[in-house]
């Protein structure tokens, strides 16, 4: 498996459009900034909501109308923030493919998806019952706190992703460099 991303990776490392990306002297950082701007924005409104669940922040507001007010701008963020992690990816595909932070990442956003889609599915099934209490049902109570833990971890992860520490030349063990992605004699970057 390390070896089809590591192969994929040098292919798109190879393509023009991603040197030019990785190499432009202003394109690369509007990509960045973008990404980390939208993660702001869409991630204060997850929080919010995520909080209100927890009967942390607003308990005299509806839950259903904190929800409904800030999905629309929170998704749109989350789609920006997507799209320019795309690009990040491609313009640096072969070192961000053998970043164990970011293999970890990918893990969680896999894992928050997975929470968003429960979380909404038990939210819209059961908040008639209890949309103006201070604080949601424990069940729901349990996918906010793990929302708010999964999208903390992948914050830190996405910030690592940019230092070396652990590069494929330097991992101490062969099942971190596996983990990592590194392939054997396969180092380019």
């Amino acid at each position: 498996m390390n070896e089809l991303v590591y192969n994929f990776a040098v292919w798109l490392d190879d393509m023009q459009w991603s040197t030019m990306l990785h190499e432009s002297y202003y394109m690369y950082n509007w990509v960045e900034s973008t990404h980390v701007l939208t993660l702001m924005v869409s991630l204060g409104m997850l929080f919010l909501i995520d909080l209100r669940m927890l009967g942390l922040a607003l308990p005299d507001v509806p839950a259903s109308k904190i929800a409904h007010r800030l999905n629309v701008p929170m998704l749109i963020g989350f789609t920006v923030m997507f799209i320019t992690g795309i690009l990040l990816f491609y313009a640096v595909p072969v070192r961000t493919s053998q970043s164990i932070w970011f293999r970890i990442k990918m893990v969680l956003l896999v894992a928050c998806a997975i929470n968003a889609y429960l979380f909404h599915k038990r939210m819209n099934e059961s908040v008639s019952s209890w949309d103006t209490d201070a604080r949601a049902p424990s069940r729901i109570r349990m996918g906010a706190m793990m929302s708010l833990g999964f999208w903390s971890i992948i914050v830190v992860c996405g910030r690592f992703i940019a230092y070396d520490w652990f590069d494929c030349s330097s991992f101490p063990g062969e099942f971190m460099s596996t983990l990592a992605g590194c392939v054997d004699g396969q180092t380019r970057f």
